[in-house]
């Protein structure tokens, strides 16, 4: 694995030249995404190059160890620390999921319980944005359906950081795994038993779409000339002004008659083809979206779980990685960090047993 780290000390070179000139910084998106890259491979190579400094470390303590036994102990703290340096440098090499560096929405939706679960949407709304208080982003309420008692039928929130994270500190890598179905077991404010209750809300959490950029390549296109058959002056029906472009992998067509020159009506054209192209890719991206939300979430019941909130018990358990604290009411004022921190982890041991196999 380390190997590939040989490659990145060349690219992140690269990337700093690139990152030194105007032209760069002249397209922001440009900018922002090498910047991401950059941050990426400088801690890859920062964790590299810590763990390749024990080895000279070590071999000075063991020299000091020979002629000072009290050195020895120093030489098993440093082993120490190089097994760790190495297994970050190991936990960095793990390749990313390339939506880590954005931002994301969050829907929540109310399920199972009714004005209970309702109410529970709202909860873990709350919690969301005093989460991303305390990281320092921004959110924005985008859309909500309040129910009767006060509660959220559904709400969409986006969630921004502030500058460039770092990397997987941006707020879908962290925020990521929250999509599925939440469980609340409690006694609602509309039971006059005091019987405890279980009710359910769902969370989606998605990427925020950037703009789409669309690349088109002249190989791809067929134009056709034809004569203009609409006011446009002396030049129409004398002269073959008119142009239809058609993009071939599509076959989605733009054609424009309305300028006096073939040149002009081929710039409308093109113009027009691109903008086509665009929102076929953002409806193609927003089917794919479509299918993210199917796998985080079927349906909004109790059986479908990844967390249960217990109020009796102040006590929060993830289904998935096994992690349990009874600090529920901490967890709900957007103390959250150390429950996503055992799903990041979970994860990245899984990718990192999938890449060793």
């Amino acid at each position: 694995m380390f190997e590939a780290v040989e490659g990145y000390l060349a690219e992140h070179g690269e990337l700093e030249t690139r990152l030194g000139t105007p032209e760069t910084h002249a397209d922001a998106r440009l900018a922002k995404r090498l910047n991401q890259r950059y941050s990426e491979l400088s801690a890859i190579i920062t964790a590299w190059r810590e763990w390749q400094a024990y080895d000279g470390d070590i071999e000075a303590a063991r020299e000091l160890a020979t002629e000072d036994p009290t050195f020895a102990g120093e030489v098993d703290a440093l082993v120490a620390g190089r097994v760790q340096a190495e297994e970050r440098v190991r936990y960095l090499l793990i390749p990313r999921d390339p939506a880590d560096d954005k931002d994301t929405l969050l829907e929540i939706k109310s399920g199972e319980g009714g004005e209970e679960s309702a109410l529970f949407a709202g909860d873990l709304l709350r919690m969301y944005i005093r989460y991303a208080d305390a990281r320092g982003w921004r959110t924005e309420l985008i859309d909500a359906t309040e129910s009767d008692l006060g509660g959220y039928k559904s709400a969409t929130v986006a969630v921004k950081a502030k500058g460039t994270p770092a990397p997987g500190e941006g707020p879908f890598a962290q925020l990521k795994f929250e999509g599925g179905v939440h469980r609340v077991q409690r006694v609602p404010v509309t039971e006059s038993q005091g019987r405890v209750h279980t009710s359910a809300a769902g969370v989606l959490v998605l990427p925020e779409a950037e703009q789409i950029d669309v690349t088109v390549d002249d190989s791809d296109l067929r134009i056709d000339v034809y004569r203009s058959s609409g006011p446009g002056g002396q030049s129409v029906n004398t002269t073959d002004s008119a142009v239809r472009i058609t993009h071939v992998p599509t076959g989605i067509v733009a054609s424009c008659q309305n300028e006096k020159s073939q040149l002009q009506n081929k710039e409308q054209a093109m113009r027009i083809l691109r903008a086509r192209l665009l929102a076929a890719a953002q409806e193609e991206a927003d089917a794919e979206a479509s299918e993210v939300r199917r796998s985080q979430i079927r349906t909004v019941d109790r059986s479908e779980r990844i967390r249960t909130y217990n109020y009796p018990e102040n006590r929060i358990s993830d289904h998935r990685t096994g992690y349990k604290a009874y600090n529920l009411d901490q967890v709900l004022d957007g103390d959250l960090q150390p429950v996503l921190d055992s799903c990041i982890q979970a994860d990245l041991d899984s990718r990192l047993a999938a890449l060793e196999d």
